[in-house]
């Protein structure tokens, strides 16, 4: 028997069993995915749910070392999508059979901001007759406006910790009050007090980072007890001070392998949560998202921005599709999903069966 599959049989992987699957290669490595895969199968099913991906605002207050949006990067054009475009967009996921939509933006505090979210996801609502899941993807607010836009008809939101290392976490943001490691936790926390299906998320590969580091990562996420998560592999902005270390990252085909690991030994971990196929796994690796579904994943999401936005929000370089428009990515999602072997869900919204069943626990 391979140690992989001893480790996996044991069910509760210990800090120092991570580490040795985020270090397997050849034979062991192709075992893990395997038995992500029969695990995936067996406690989510075969079926993909789509979200339909709005990146409505690449503006934001935050200064992150590593992404292209960030406030101090002025060589890009930004925009704010008006609430009709937002709406024309939501109607073409609708139409389509997508299920849901992720409504993603740079971060903003403003009582501006915070009601133009919140009029959005009412009248998204009320266009599919409440048919379309809605997920947010909007940054650190309060508590109160996360109440705010869960009443509205949101009810999953996306906040990636990037990572749940304070020390490295503090190395890829500035540190002031306005990128606190505390202050996203708490976020985190409050998410979950308010009710939504919860998912957060890691860069690998990152400057300073080691497999110690990112296998926390993993540990962190099963404790946070999350619904869902999307996490790639860390890929440069040329705009942006972490550019700078650029010759001390691992090659981009280890950051490649070394992201589809994560997915399959978080998917062993947490057997029923929703993973994401990014969009950066394809910037490596042109199958990079259907190698993830094959592993583990089970949710895709395809850009519906019109297309005219979408060279402005671009959090890292080479970000793949940024010339095409919503039509082109409807017409090979069904190809890229058949590939991988799954099934797409249509009209579906794709909730984690994570959150359901511990939630069947709480309240049986």
């Amino acid at each position: 028997m391979s140690k992989v599959t001893e480790i996996v049989r044991i069910n509760k992987f210990s800090k120092e069993e991570i580490i040795y699957l985020l270090g397997v290669q050849g034979e062991e490595q192709n075992k893990l995915f395997q038995l992500a895969s029969e695990t995936k199968l067996k406690h989510v099913g075969n079926k993909v749910y789509l979200r339909g991906l709005i990146e409505m605002s690449n503006i934001c207050a935050k200064n992150c070392l590593y992404c292209g949006i960030r406030k101090d990067n002025t060589k890009i054009e930004r925009y704010l999508l008006t609430s009709a475009e937002v709406i024309e967009a939501a109607k073409f996921a609708f139409d389509n059979n997508y299920g849901s939509i992720v409504l993603q933006s740079g971060e903003l505090n403003s009582e501006t901001f915070i009601s133009y979210v919140e009029s959005l996801v009412l009248e998204i609502k009320k266009l599919s007759d409440g048919q379309l899941g809605i997920t947010l993807s909007c940054g650190e607010q309060t508590e109160e406006t996360y109440h705010r836009w869960f009443n509205a008809g949101a009810h999953r939101y996306l906040l990636r910790i990037e990572s749940s290392n304070k020390a490295l976490y503090e190395k890829i943001h500035p540190i002031d009050s306005l990128h606190s490691y505390e202050t996203r936790i708490n976020c985190l926390s409050s998410l979950q007090k308010t009710g939504y299906q919860v998912g957060t998320g890691v860069m690998i590969g990152l400057p300073f980072q080691t497999l110690e580091d990112l296998a926390d990562d993993l540990l962190f996420m099963q404790k946070m007890d999350i619904d869902m998560c999307g996490m790639g592999p860390y890929l440069e902005h040329n705009d942006t001070p972490l550019f700078a270390y650029t010759g001390e990252l691992i090659p981009l085909k280890e950051r490649f392998y070394l992201s589809l690991k994560m997915v399959a030994i978080l998917r062993l971990m947490m057997k029923d949560i929703n993973i994401a196929a990014t969009t950066a796994l394809q910037t490596i690796d042109a199958m990079g998202r259907e190698k993830a579904l094959k592993i583990g994943a089970n949710i895709f999401m395809p850009n519906i921005t019109p297309k005219k936005y979408r060279e402005n929000y671009k959090l890292y370089e080479n970000k793949p599709c940024t010339d095409e428009n919503p039509a082109d990515c409807a017409n090979c999602i069904e190809a890229r999903i058949c590939i991988a072997g799954c099934e797409i869900a249509k009209d579906e919204w794709g909730d984690s069966k994570h959150f359901t069943n511990k939630n069947n626990k709480t309240h049986p």
